[in-house]
């Protein structure tokens, strides 16, 4: 997902506009562009493109729905509430080759297997997206990004190519489908980041339409794909750009090994009564309880104050309790009436330990031995 100036975008729609009564459609080709992931987090998941070669025309170019203006001064903060807008752009393919190349990712073309008027309907369609009017959406991860809308344009315009049998393994929820790309890609902070932020809405079972949020599932589905009299809706998926991506993984662990250190550490001392592990402590608690409370703030902001859908109903809530933040003002003094609220807090701690694994919500396991932490903390809070 790149920039791409208004120039050329405003120039490829007049002339597609001023030619497009000149296309002979069926001497066109539309394919399915599915790039590789990146390093970068916003490249995690690889991009999706639509490329259309018109050899009446001699021109060749490429459609993205992942295009952000980058240089709006208010860029964090709209993306941060979700109010992001992304756009529809036009790129001649050799400029969209060169820039994969410098980045080493992989492109795979699968043309689609259409007739003369689909190809018609596709295009005429696009050429509508690029309005003014109608090339600005607000991104959703999940539900309305550079991809699904890739998805949407190709089978919503070829009505009779359908996808029989499912391209994820039955039970897959988009958290799943997530992971799958993180743990690949040696990301276990992004993984922890988004595992905390992102709520129950994520470990939904994905049906086959769903599945197609992300280019590689949407190549998939192209790929197996029917239309009538049982013609595959996509030709030879041709690979453009080979490259190998590097193996990261051996790093999935380290977050659980930095909590299972640390969690081990403020145990130990709560058990140790000398005057150096009674201050180590409460620095611990005042670190844990300030923490955990600017989270639970946090994922309250972005479930009622923003517009990312995904970020509502979250179970993280149920460690990371907002009003810790007051409690860490008060922990350095020994009040009574505080000690009510550690018996509550222990006892959320508690239920929320027998349950981590039934909850309808998968939580990070790093976070596992924090919470243990901090339920013994709670508890030894309560009896001081």
């Amino acid at each position: 997902m790149k920039k791409i100036s208004f120039i050329l975008l405003f120039t490829v729609l007049f002339l597609v506009q001023k030619t497009s009564a000149q296309i002979n459609y069926c001497k066109t080709r539309i394919s399915l562009l599915t790039c590789a992931p990146a390093d970068e987090l916003y490249a995690t998941f690889g991009h999706t493109a639509i490329r259309i070669i018109d050899s009446t025309n001699h021109t060749d170019y490429v459609f993205n729905y992942g295009t952000f203006n980058f240089d709006d001064p208010d860029f964090y903060t709209k993306f941060m509430r979700g109010k992001m807008d992304y756009y529809l752009s036009v790129e001649q393919y050799n400029d969209f080759l060169v820039q994969y190349r410098e980045d080493k990712r992989s492109i795979h073309e699968q043309e689609l297997n259409i007739d003369c008027q689909q190809k018609q309907i596709i295009i005429d369609a696009l050429i509508v997206n690029m309005q003014p009017a109608n090339k600005y959406y607000k991104y959703d991860f999940l539900f309305d990004n550079c991809t699904t809308r890739v998805r949407d344009i190709i089978f919503s315009n070829v009505k009779s190519a359908s996808i029989q049998n499912p391209i994820t393994e039955k039970g897959t929820t988009y958290r799943d489908m997530l992971h799958e790309y993180l743990d690949k890609g040696g990301k276990p902070w992004s993984k922890l980041g988004i595992d905390i932020l992102l709520g129950s809405i994520i470990d939904k079972k994905v049906n086959i339409k769903q599945s197609m949020f992300l280019p590689d599932y949407l190549m998939k589905g192209v790929d197996s794909a029917v239309e009538k009299n049982d013609v595959h809706l996509a030709k030879d998926n041709h690979i453009l750009l080979n490259e190998t991506p590097e193996d990261n993984s051996s790093n999935n662990y380290l977050p659980l090994i930095i909590f299972i250190f640390i969690a081990a550490v403020i145990i130990v001392l709560s058990f140790v009564n000398a005057g150096w592990a009674r201050l180590a402590i409460k620095i611990a608690d005042s670190f844990l309880l300030y923490t955990t409370g600017l989270f639970g703030i946090l994922l309250l902001v972005m479930w009622f104050y923003t517009d990312h859908i995904v970020c509502s109903n979250n179970y993280n809530l149920f460690w990371a309790l907002p009003t810790n933040i007051f409690a860490a003002v008060l922990v350095w003094k020994k009040r009574e009436r505080m000690k009510k609220y550690y018996l509550a807090a222990s006892l959320i701690t508690s239920l929320l330990l027998i349950t981590w694994f039934i909850i309808p919500q998968q939580l990070n396991i790093s976070l596992f031995p924090l919470v243990v932490a901090s339920l013994i903390r709670y508890i030894k809070l309560y009896q001081a």
